[in-house]
């Protein structure tokens, strides 16, 4: 496989925060330093934090990113483990059956509010399966393309997707993916159906659009600004209502022509229902002192996010998202058709 801007970026950002593991300098019986908090009583044991996508992926790499500053407020190890398969839902079902202790923790994205409509036989409920721990960030989403494709603005694209509909091929990561649910916006907000290529994963898909071997994708910053700033693709638009400070030349979607089209793909910690309210309470408070940390936010800064504010990195705000979500998206996929296996 071609190695990418992208890849050489989430390599060297790996390198520096932990591969699998991140660990916080603990000693004595779960003793907690620099600050922690969780001296006596939970945590007393590894915490595994479950991301239900590929290593490497936007969501590990933010995953990553916190695990760290929150094994530090903690005093406890954080074990990062990929659970991937059927659009995140194996890695979110595992969790929801785990046992409710605070030692099972799920980072999902916005597939969690999307997979209710996308598969009917889901095996778990998010609002009911899960206690909410915090929302972490919300990463805008891009419209690229390959280099050498012919339009040049995003009305540009929506004139020739109309004109050639048939031809043009709109890459994704598969059905449910964020990059998935981007283009049903797109398709729905332009009123064309396109020809959808679908790969097991963003690296493959935005691998194959460097290559030229498909046409155009929508996908997170986090995953696309190292090719866009390195000249590997077209870029028309960010799906957000403002610019991206780190791609300060990009428009929005509304700038450039297509309004309807704005999504964001948020992320938030859950575990499983019936987890000691103490363990909720202490892993969103870790939460916060992770998204305060300046590195995490320069981390973030480079891949075009930022972390949400203090007052969202709390159950009542990531529940609130995940109410609201949940309807939105029932409606989008039904109108879509959309189904999953």
């Amino acid at each position: 496989m071609r190695t990418t801007g992208r890849h050489r970026a989430i390599a060297r950002l790996i390198a520096t925060i932990g591969v699998v593991s991140l660990v916080a300098a603990c000693s004595g019986n779960g003793g907690a330093t620099g600050g922690g908090t969780a001296a006596g009583g939970y945590p007393d044991q590894n915490i595994t934090f479950v991301v239900p996508f590929s290593a490497g992926g936007p969501t590990d790499t933010v995953t990553r990113m916190i695990a760290e500053p929150m094994a530090a407020k903690l005093g406890a190890k954080i074990v990062v483990q990929n659970v991937e398969g059927a659009g995140g839902t194996v890695g979110a079902g595992e969790v929801a059956r785990a046992a409710p202790d605070g030692y099972t923790v799920l980072m999902h994205h916005i597939g969690m509010s999307t997979a209710p409509a996308l598969y009917q036989n889901l095996g778990y409920r998010p609002l009911e399966d899960f206690e909410m721990v915090g929302l972490v960030t919300e990463v805008p989403m891009t419209v690229v393309a390959r280099k050498d494709f012919a339009p040049a603005t995003l009305q540009d694209l929506v004139t020739h997707v109309k004109a050639n509909a048939g031809e043009v091929t709109l890459a994704n990561a598969g059905i449910g993916a964020a990059s998935h649910l981007c283009g049903l916006l797109f398709q729905t907000a332009t009123g064309v159906k396109l020809q959808e290529v679908p790969y097991q994963g963003t690296g493959p898909a935005l691998t194959d659009l460097v290559g030229g071997q498909v046409d155009f994708m929508c996908d997170q910053t986090t995953n696309t600004s190292g090719q866009i700033s390195a000249g590997e693709v077209k870029a028309y638009a960010v799906t957000t209502p403002e610019r991206v400070k780190s791609l300060p030349e990009l428009p929005t979607t509304a700038e450039a022509g297509l309004p309807a089209l704005q999504v964001s793909v948020w992320h938030g910690l859950y575990v499983p229902a019936g987890t000691p309210q103490d363990a909720v309470r202490k892993l969103s408070e870790a939460l916060k002192t992770a998204l305060a940390d300046q590195g995490v936010v320069e981390q973030m800064a480079k891949l075009g996010t930022v972390p949400v504010p203090a007052e969202d990195a709390t159950p009542q705000a990531l529940r609130a998202k995940l109410e609201e979500q949940l309807g939105t998206w029932a409606k989008v996929i039904a109108d879509a058709g959309v189904k999953a296996s």
